[in-house]
């Protein structure tokens, strides 16, 4: 009687599977999906530009250098980069700026395009310390901001919201330490990127390299990731979309 039940029991089993499961595998096979992955599509959200969709760009409310306040908003309709940053910064700020004067430039042009520099340390970087910085760097553009406000709200934006690292750190040179890569942003306010050699979206540009034939930086493991050459090729492909 036992050993019925169980046989029953295992009936049933199949059964449910085969109602459930078999019509899915069916359908995937006429279409030919068989093998993708339900929770992450490297393919879905990409749209003429064959980039990735990370997801909506975090909203933020700052001042700009001319005492302005700046909220996402300003940017609807452009493609524009993001970077953390300050301006009493020793090692990689002066890189990441010069480099993004480097990508403005070419985009000159383009009033659908933007920069936002968001400081870590607002505390000394005031409208008017951006405002000279932003003339030292010889940067005319009026969709290039330069943005300060709370320090906490600042680093969890950085941290939390756009996931590059920032942080005070007396040890570091200049005080504070933060991630050298930049987001891209489309005209939707949409992070976006590349993906890698194994379809997987690389998240951010290296803003610490410029030029070199792959347009590609290779990092202390050994691995390549695209920088400033690869990121331009990507602005102008959302502007193009």
């Amino acid at each position: 009687m036992m050993k019925n039940k169980s046989y029953i029991g295992i009936t049933f089993i199949i059964l449910v599977f085969g109602i459930i499961f078999v019509p899915k595998i069916i359908n995937r096979l006429s279409n030919g999906t068989v093998v993708q992955n339900d929770r992450l599509n490297v393919k879905g959200g990409e749209k003429d530009s064959g980039l990735y969709t990370l997801g909506v760009a975090p909203k933020f409310t700052l001042i700009n250098q001319d005492g302005v306040t700046v909220n996402q908003d300003f940017y609807k309709g452009k493609v524009y980069v993001l970077e953390f940053f300050f301006s009493t910064c020793p090692s990689i700020c002066p890189i990441m700026n010069k480099n993004l004067v480097e990508v403005q430039k070419q985009f000159a042009g383009q009033r659908d395009f933007g920069v936002a520099s968001i400081t870590i340390n607002p505390e000394y970087d005031t409208p008017a310390v951006l405002k000279n910085h932003k003339k030292e760097l010889g940067i005319t553009s009026e969709n290039w901001n330069f943005l300060t406000g709370d320090k906490d709200y600042i680093h969890k934006l950085s941290n939390d919201g756009f996931k590059l690292f920032a942080g005070q750190n007396q040890e570091a040179a200049g005080g504070f330490e933060h991630s050298g890569n930049y987001a891209l942003i489309d005209k939707d306010g949409n992070i976006r990127c590349r993906v890698d050699e194994t379809g997987n979206p690389i998240m951010y540009y290296s803003g610490l390299n410029y030029a070199d034939t792959d347009g590609m930086e290779e990092d202390p493991q050994g691995k390549y990731k695209p920088g400033v050459d690869a990121l331009k090729e990507d602005i102008k492909k959302l502007l193009d979309e």
